[in-house]
């Protein structure tokens, strides 16, 4: 109990320091591009970062797909996206393909291949600490924020969180001693050689303690930026999601969308019975005795955000009759069937997926499709181009001056999809 107690306490002075000031005013490297030099951790230990490895590999498919919800829940740090849309790199459906594509090719080579000097892995997080420092640079001098530390490790946040806090949502398993332990440590050396100063990195010395760091990052960040997103949040993640559909067809803005903010526990995004009754318990705590056809508003249910930047909105309404069936909460009944066809569809393939058998096959489809994606990304050829369809990983994305659409674009009805292309949208 007082190790418990004494480890809460470390984990709140490690947050209180993250999402400070300082941390936000510190850049991701303060050398000169020339000058960038990369190095191991005294801490590092390569045969637990090689089991790190192999985990990932064992459950491919979830922990990737965990990602992605990862990167979508990045981009609702205002300061994050701030830096994101000046790049001019990802505004377009074009634009976003090739520089996500590229980051899922970074990320991949790091489990593929050994983290030695002048190996594949090497080189790449070389190339992605050189490009955070080159940006931050252009941001500050455009005015337009900074890569800085916390926001590192915000971004570090996207690509383990969801998998440490809630492993069978993406049907992941420890199976051998220690495997979360390798995974955590896996995750700190990369943080480490991304240049994530050892006071602000998120993976900690034991994985007991980083699931708590992600917990609390997921309350007093994740949840309320995903509650009362920023201005243009909806266009530079729906037009990643849409750029990526010519890689992977399972990709659907719509779900992909409720699923993030299932995961980061958004009220009122709901998929579970158990999540249904949760949600009512806590509108009856709010409402605490007023009649039940008073709204609560949702941001009443979430902590207060520690990061500046969000905008100020009208309430979103809970109101507790919505959630008397799973089918009539109001955020699921306004997906298009195609998303509500792709969220059927990630159900039963997580469910497949927890089985032996399901992961091995998924897992293969997993490691032919990154095959596909770098060597013959025959569906990128036909939106794209041949040419433009492939990614040099140490190629800087190609600049675009498509300007981002504010969110009221895209919180328009939308004119729904006949039946048979949703059920035909996957492919």
């Amino acid at each position: 109990m007082f190790k418990r107690s004494r480890r809460l306490s470390l984990v709140d002075q490690f947050i209180d320091g993250l999402l400070s000031k300082e941390a936000y005013e510190t850049p991701s490297d303060t050398v000169k591009e020339d000058d960038l030099e990369m190095n191991l951790p005294e801490w590092f230990d390569e045969h637990l970062y090689n089991r790190g490895r192999s985990f990932f590999w064992r459950f491919c498919f979830g922990l990737s797909g965990s990602m992605t919800s990862g990167l979508i829940s990045v981009f609702s740090v205002p300061t994050i996206l701030e830096v994101l849309v000046g790049s001019r790199r990802s505004s377009s459906k074009y634009t976003a393909f090739k520089r996500y594509l590229s980051t899922f090719l970074h990320v991949m080579s790091w489990f593929r291949y050994d983290l030695k000097p002048g190996t594949v892995s090497w080189r790449s997080l070389y190339e992605v600490r050189r490009r955070h420092l080159k940006s931050g640079r252009a941001a500050r001098l455009k005015n337009k924020g900074t890569v800085s530390q916390r926001d590192l490790a915000l971004t570090q946040f996207g690509f383990l969180g969801y998998a440490v806090l809630k492993p069978d949502r993406i049907g992941v398993n420890q199976q051998e001693a220690d495997d979360w332990e390798a995974y955590n440590h896996l995750w700190r050396v990369i943080g480490h050689m991304l240049g994530i100063k050892d006071r602000y990195n998120i993976c900690r010395k034991n994985i007991e303690e980083t699931r708590e760091v992600c917990r609390l990052i997921l309350d007093r960040v994740y949840t309320p930026c995903l509650e009362n997103v920023p201005e243009y949040f909806e266009h530079m993640a729906r037009v990643m999601m849409d750029g990526m559909w010519a890689v992977n067809g399972t990709m659907e803005s719509g779900s992909q969308m409720y699923l993030t903010k299932n995961l980061a526990n958004v009220p009122g995004y709901i998929l579970t019975e158990a999540e249904r009754i949760d949600l009512q318990r806590r509108i009856k705590e709010k409402l605490n005795g007023k009649h039940p056809d008073i709204g609560v508003d949702a941001s009443l249910l979430v902590e207060k955000a520690r990061v500046e930047g969000l905008p100020e909105r009208p309430p979103r309404l809970l109101y507790l009759k919505d959630y008397d069936t799973l089918d009539n909460a109001p955020e699921y009944k306004k997906l298009p069937l195609a998303a509500k066809y792709k969220l059927a569809l990630f159900s039963i393939f997580i469910a497949f997926y927890n089985t032996y058998i399901g992961r091995v096959l998924i897992n293969s489809y997993f490691v032919l499709s990154i095959n596909l994606t770098e060597y013959f990304p025959y569906v990128a050829f036909f939106v794209y181009g041949i040419k433009n369809s492939y990614v040099n990983i140490f190629k800087e994305s190609p600049l675009d001056d498509t300007p981002a659409k504010p969110n009221s674009e895209y919180n328009k009805p939308q004119q729904p999809m006949p039946w048979y292309k949703a059920i035909l949208a996957f492919w």
